[in-house]
């Protein structure tokens, strides 16, 4: 069981830890050793996201992941948990095996770049978020990923930042995050106020008993923040192309 634990840790923690030796010690490992490092640590986890897909979605073995106490109150207990049930592994997969396609992609696609440590940091910092989006077992550390996210959009979206078209597009996109941000904000406090907590289990076991058109209304929320996310990736997709 402790093995198993230590594979979903390591689904999460390993973008992270590649996106640090890439950042930290990129003068060191230099720009093959950060493309090298990070592409095979993400690489490497879809491999993880392959078998928990397996484990957890084939063979319908839910695993339930707490680290230590975050929020510790009257009010509200948050934990660092992760859960992967099927929903989370059918999409976990595809944001490693996209990630995992992007890195190689940009290896050759930032050949000639002279600050390729710092791209391929960034990239793999977005893809740790993901992960705590898409893994997190509450909204709140559900909503530390999709701030992570959209800073790493910002970051990846301005990297060529003498450019002045880059800059227009971070700032759009930038605006059009905090949009978003507001929305899944309102949101999660909605559901506070009407589940008294933030995780997902006990959320969705108790969402049967409360008035539909509250229910509606926190899902209409949510729906129109991921609107607002999704309208930042295609600016990121369509800076790319221009640039």
């Amino acid at each position: 069981m402790q093995l198993q634990v230590k594979m979903y840790l390591t689904i999460i923690g390993l973008p992270l830890f590649s996106a640090l030796v890439a950042g930290l010690l990129g003068r060191k490992v230099g720009r093959a050793g950060a493309q090298l490092i990070t592409s095979s640590a993400i690489i490497f986890t879809a491999t993880l996201a392959g078998i928990a897909f397996y484990e957890v979605g084939l063979n319908a073995s839910a695993v339930s992941v707490n680290l230590i106490s975050w929020i510790d109150s009257e009010l509200l207990n948050i934990n660092w948990g992760f859960t992967f049930d099927s929903l989370t592994v059918a999409m976990l997969l595809p944001v490693v095996v996209v990630s995992a396609l992007v890195h190689v992609y940009s290896i050759g696609y930032m050949s000639e770049e002279p600050h390729v440590q710092r791209f391929f940091t960034y990239l793999s910092i977005f893809t740790f978020c993901m992960l705590c989006l898409v893994t997190g077992d509450n909204f709140l550390l559900m909503f530390l990923g999709w701030e992570g996210v959209g800073v790493s959009s910002y970051l990846l979206i301005n990297f060529w930042f003498t450019r002045l078209q880059a800059n227009k597009a971070a700032i759009k996109a930038m605006l059009i995050n905090r949009v978003s941000d507001m929305f899944f904000t309102i949101g999660f406090l909605l559901i506070f106020w009407v589940f008294g907590t933030l995780d997902f289990s006990t959320v969705f076991s108790i969402a049967p008993y409360i008035d539909k058109d509250v229910v509606t209304l926190c899902c209409i929320l949510l729906l129109i923040a991921a609107m607002g996310k999704l309208n930042v990736r295609l600016l990121n997709y369509k800076t790319y192309i221009l640039l």
